[in-house]
This record gives structure tokens, sequence and C-alpha cells, in this order.
């Protein structure tokens, strides 16, 4: 037995009990107590519904967005050495250290119609603050460095030998990148990606100035669980809020036995 181990074990159960299974068996139990009639009636309301989709769609835009732009700027940051390589890869972390409010207005500011980026994009027709896709904008900058740390040290502690075998077999760069590399990243990648998700479905702070928060058309899931909780319907807000933490377990689990049916392929392989 390791020296520690049970006052170390019952640290980590008593954190773990108190501060993570706590709220969620509170939230369960209070969605639980309206009954599976109210409980229905409530998560598949017609705004309900258009919540879900505009926060599913949303994440799923950023999370795509995030998985190519992510995964090219951990190849750049490991594959390269270039001036300034160092303060990128502290920016990477930048909102992780940022509070979303802050993150949200900083982005409304610079994607309003007369912001910096808005008006350029708002010449060529495209309009980002108060619209779904500003909302992917936000969810996409607060989910980025999921994948990017997740990425970049499994490429950092790839061996060169597999590349270099390759090309001596007269594999071409395309063939080695499909066929040795990504297999081999598939793991840390669906990790990155899940992370990324489940973090785009529960963000709020960023997203709430630059949506709009229009109903049926703007309106996160996240937010219309607020606003039950600012009308003091803690039942309703709560069965709103347990439909999220279903779809993360789910989204979860599944991406846990994609992992480990990628890992023993990566073995076998």
């Amino acid at each position: 037995m390791l020296p520690g181990l049970p006052l170390s074990l019952g640290l980590t159960l008593s954190y773990v009990g108190l501060i993570i299974l706590l709220p969620i068996c509170a939230l369960v139990y209070k969605a639980a107590s309206l009954g599976p009639v109210a409980y229905w009636e409530i998560v598949s309301s017609p705004r309900a519904i258009a919540s879900y989709r505009v926060t599913g769609l949303s994440a799923l835009g950023a999370t795509l967005f995030n998985l190519f732009f992510g995964f090219a700027l951990a190849w750049v940051l490991v594959r390269y050495r270039f001036p300034g390589r160092r303060l990128v890869d502290a920016i990477v972390d930048l909102p992780f250290a940022l509070p979303t409010a802050v993150a949200g207005i900083a982005l409304t500011s610079l994607f309003a119609a007369n912001g910096w980026f808005g008006s350029a994009l708002a010449g060529i027709g495209i309009q980002v603050a108060y619209t779904p896709l500003g909302i992917m904008v936000a969810m996409a900058f607060t989910s980025l460095p999921f994948i990017v740390r997740t990425v970049q040290p499994v490429l950092e502690d790839l061996d060169p030998a597999l590349e270099e075998g390759a090309q001596s077999l007269g594999a071409s760069d395309l063939s080695i990148f499909f066929r040795v590399i990504l297999p081999l990243l598939g793991p840390a990648l669906l990790a990155g990606v899940s992370l990324s998700f489940a973090r785009s479905l529960g963000e709020f702070g960023a997203i709430i100035f630059i949506a709009g928060n229009l109903p049926n058309q703007t309106e996160i899931t996240a937010l219309l669980t607020y606003i039950r909780l600012e009308e003091y319907d803690y039942q309703a807000a709560a069965a709103i809020a347990s439909v999220l933490l279903i779809t993360a377990f789910v989204m979860l689990a599944v991406t846990n036995i994609l992992q480990a049916y990628g890992l023993r392929y990566t073995q076998k392989g």
C-alpha cells in the first residue's frame, strides 16, 4: 500500500462527493420531483426544444471548427520553430484564464457591426453578433484549448522512427499522415473533441453578450435555465438542465467506448 493512500483517497472521495456528486444528485432529485408527465411537458416545450437546437447545432459547428483549426495549431506549435512561438503557445490558454463574461464582451465589441471584424464582415453581408454564428464564435473561443492541449503532448511524444520508417518504404507525406500519424492521434483527438463539445454545451458567460438571446432563435439552453431560476421555477430549471446533463453523460460514455476501442486497435497495429 502506498504511504498516505487512505488519507489521499479519503480526501479525493470527499472532494468528488461534495463538489461533483452532491450538486448532480440535487439536480436529479429536483428534476425527478416533477413526475414524468410534468417533466416531459417542460423539457419538450417548443421554447426548450428550440434552445436545444440552437445549443446543439452551435456546439457542433464550433467543435468542427476547433477540430481542424485546433489540430493545425497544435501541429504548428509542435513541428515548427518560429519567432513568437512561446507567445502563441501561451495565448492558447487565454480562454482558461479569461473570465467568460469578459470574453463575451470583447467578442461582441469585435464582431458588432461597428467593430473591427464586424464592420469588415458586414461589408460582404455577414453578420456575426446577435446571430447563431456569434454563438459559434463564442463557443469556439472558449473551447479551443481543449483540443490543442490534448493533441499537443501526443504529437510531441510520437516516435520519429515511425515516420522515418514509412518514408524509407516509399510512403508519401500524405500517406504517412493518414496511415501512421492520424491513427496514433485518434484517441487524443476524440478526447479533445468530446471535451470541446461538452464545454460548448455548457457555456454561458461568453455567449449571452453576443447571442442576442431571442427565444426560438438565439436563446441557448443554459440561458433558458437561468431564466427559469430568475422566475423561481427551480423544478423547471432543473428539468431543462438535466437534458444537458444527460447529453453530456451519454456523449462521454460513447467517447470512452470509442477511445478504448481505438487504443486496442492501435496496440494491435
